[in-house]
């Protein structure tokens, strides 16, 4: 019958053992005793560390991208100022639709053929702005686009 007590009596001293392990230094708060000082404050700079990292990306300015966009598209179609306006107009309400697509709750097949037409309408209404020598070097621009190649600083 004594054995039944001294089961529970050696049971519970090898878990608290255990949790005052735990506590001063084996997995606890830090490599010896209570953090780098003995007092904790290894895990305060875990929750300064968290402060730090940003939650999202930061988002780039629609203008920012238009005028990168705008930067390469000028000299190559020769576009006037007034095309040029109009242009970055039309390309500042496509982004910002596009921005409104992703953000709404549907699926991904969905926003892909949302932003498809989005594309398309936005091309037709830029290609309408241009003369008939600009549509030529348009289409070329596009194919350069999705085709890149390589300059000779890449090699």
């Amino acid at each position: 019958m004594k054995i039944v007590p001294s089961l529970f009596v050696t049971a519970f001293m090898l878990l608290s053992i255990n949790t005052i392990s735990a506590q001063y230094g084996n997995s606890g708060y830090g490599g010896g005793g209570y953090g780098r000082n003995g007092y904790g404050s290894g895990r305060m700079n875990s929750g300064m560390d968290q402060n730090r990292t940003p939650d999202k990306p930061r988002e780039v300015p629609v203008e920012e991208t238009v005028g990168k966009v705008m930067e390469r598209l000028k000299p190559a179609l020769v576009l006037d100022e007034l095309q040029e306006i109009a242009i970055a107009n039309i390309l500042t309400e496509s982004i910002k639709q596009q921005g409104v697509i992703l953000k709404q709750d549907t699926n991904q097949s969905d926003q892909m053929k949302d932003i498809q037409i989005l594309s398309e309408n936005t091309e037709r209404k830029v290609v309408e702005l241009l003369n008939d020598d600009q549509k030529e070097k348009y289409k070329v621009f596009k194919e350069e686009s999705k085709n890149p190649k390589k300059s000779k600083r890449n090699r």
